[in-house]
């Protein structure tokens, strides 16, 4: 019987934290800017500021797929996030989480819906700027948990 409650209590519990960490995320896809925080080979951390939308209590993140942040993210899949200015100065505390590059074309194309829809003019604007000024690129969406 004393099993029984120490394994309903531990399952609690992992419910708990989990949706603890779903809770931080879906209130850091809320934020203008993230500060996400990707690592080199030798441990070293590097900080970028992004835009950032949220779904089902996942983070998303547009950007170019030869980036620095996804050639990390490739080889090492843990970063932390935290609440940002358009700088990448932290207003938050840092969460722990687990990252992984989607680069299929409905995944970009989704992620940009959810960007138009939360940024409005001011990502029209960045996208057509873009669109105008620079040589073919190939966009990738970083997906947070």
């Amino acid at each position: 019987m004393q099993s029984a409650n120490i394994t309903n209590h531990r399952l609690l519990l992992t419910a708990l934290l989990i949706g603890s960490a779903m809770n931080r995320l879906t209130q850091l896809g809320e934020a203008q800017y993230i500060a996400l925080e990707t690592y080199k080979k030798n441990g070293q951390a590097v900080p970028t500021p992004v835009w950032v939308t949220q779904e089902a209590g996942k983070l998303y993140v547009i950007t170019e797929g030869n980036s620095g942040k996804v050639k990390r993210i490739r080889n090492n899949s843990q970063v932390r996030v935290a609440k940002s200015d358009m700088r990448g100065k932290v207003e938050g505390d840092w969460s722990a989480a687990t990252a992984q590059v989607l680069t299929d074309a409905a995944a970009v194309a989704q992620q940009g819906k959810r960007l138009a829809a939360k940024y409005g003019l001011i990502y029209r604007l960045f996208h057509i700027y873009l669109t105008m000024t620079q040589r073919k690129r190939t966009s990738v969406v970083i997906e947070i948990a």
